[in-house]
């Protein structure tokens, strides 16, 4: 039970002092939780700054920036990922924002102390340094690559799961999904009946900060139509007799759920190792390099060379902020020259019909 602390407690001991800095966290997992935050980002975030906390050598409301820079020196120290780090800058600064609008006057009565935000902007990693950008391979090295890990199928020692991989990372080039999207996709979320071209219905899309998954329907442009009456037509049915269940995964593993009575569903490894595989096999430069979210990233890009405009390319994606899908456009090193080449035509034009 979480006591309320509107109106708290004098602090005589130390045992005082850490149950209401303990009443500080919980009080904030459930404003998450009130939210609609997942459980998972609430776990991971109270876990956050119970760390931060032990890790201070006063109560979390005597925090300075001097500690925070300590914390994530540390943090880079210890081995942490740049993506890690920026995470946890990210859930403290929330953390002292709640703390300072909800609680300051509280704590100032108690302690005398006037809570300052730690985080500022020179300790937070910057959203424009997370990690190298993911440049994806040309439209001739994707080609080449799913063109002879086409070809190479019918050879395969095992060719359902060969297939299965395939046709995996065949929707992240054409249809930019997430491999967890592409995992938990079940075969009642093919509707062929929607759209010119069908639709799948994505129903686990990635939700902004924690909030869950995100639905939305994907339009099977760019090819993926056909991928999916090739897939469900010729290879699905070869998994099992469950190939008619609606409930059923449409990526399945060579196992079989005894309990359920269909295939169990395919994990995202066996779909990163299969990937990985058919790049060291057929296109070794980017060996170790090219992951299913470098495929998003070409899919982006290739269908922004292809004219679609960046709304739809947003939806499509599944983004929440146009300034993330803008990230994830990679183009030809002669956009900028080709750009100004077409208004200057577009210009001539105006000119050549005014007379």
């Amino acid at each position: 039970m979480v006591r309320n602390i509107s109106s708290p407690l004098a602090l005589r001991t130390g045992d005082d002092v850490e149950d209401f800095e303990q009443e500080l966290v919980d009080q904030y997992a459930l404003a998450m939780a009130a939210a609609g935050l997942s459980d998972g980002h609430v776990s991971n975030s109270r876990s956050t700054v119970i760390e931060f906390a032990r890790w201070l050598s006063g109560p979390l409301w005597s925090a300075t920036c001097d500690d925070a820079d300590r914390f994530l020196a540390d943090q880079r120290r210890k081995g942490r990922a740049v993506t890690t780090r920026a995470g946890k800058a990210g859930v403290l600064a929330s953390f002292f924002e709640f703390v300072i609008s909800r609680y300051q006057g509280d704590i100032h009565a108690l302690t005398g102390v006037v809570v300052a935000q730690p985080i500022d902007e020179f300790n937070r990693q910057s959203g424009a340094s997370l990690g190298k950008v993911r440049v994806p391979p040309s439209d001739a090295e994707v080609d080449e690559l799913f063109g002879r890990w086409r070809l190479w199928l019918p050879e395969a020692r095992k060719f359902l799961p060969a297939a299965r991989d395939y046709f995996a990372a065949s929707l992240w080039r054409r249809l930019g999904l997430r491999i967890n999207e592409t995992v938990m996709l079940d075969i009642r979320d093919w509707r062929p009946d929607l759209g010119e071209f069908g639709k799948l219905h994505v129903r686990h899309g990635k939700g902004s900060r924690g909030r869950g998954p995100k639905a939305r329907l994907v339009p099977a442009i760019n090819g993926a139509d056909r991928l999916m009456d090739w897939w469900l037509a010729e290879v699905r049915h070869l998994f099992g007799d469950d190939w008619s269940d609606p409930d059923a995964a449409i990526l399945p593993s060579e196992r079989h759920d005894s309990e359920l009575g269909r295939c169990r569903r395919v994990g995202a490894d066996a779909l990163r190792q299969g990937l990985f595989e058919a790049t060291g096999r057929w296109l070794p430069a980017w060996s170790g390099r090219l992951s299913p979210h470098v495929l998003r990233h070409y899919c982006a890009s290739s269908l922004y060379g292809a004219g679609m405009d960046l709304k739809a390319l947003q939806e499509l994606l599944g983004h929440q902020w146009l300034a993330t899908t803008s990230g994830y456009i990679h183009v030809r090193d002669d956009h900028v020259e080709q750009a100004w080449v077409t208004a200057n035509r577009r210009l001539e034009t105006r000119f050549a019909e005014g007379g």
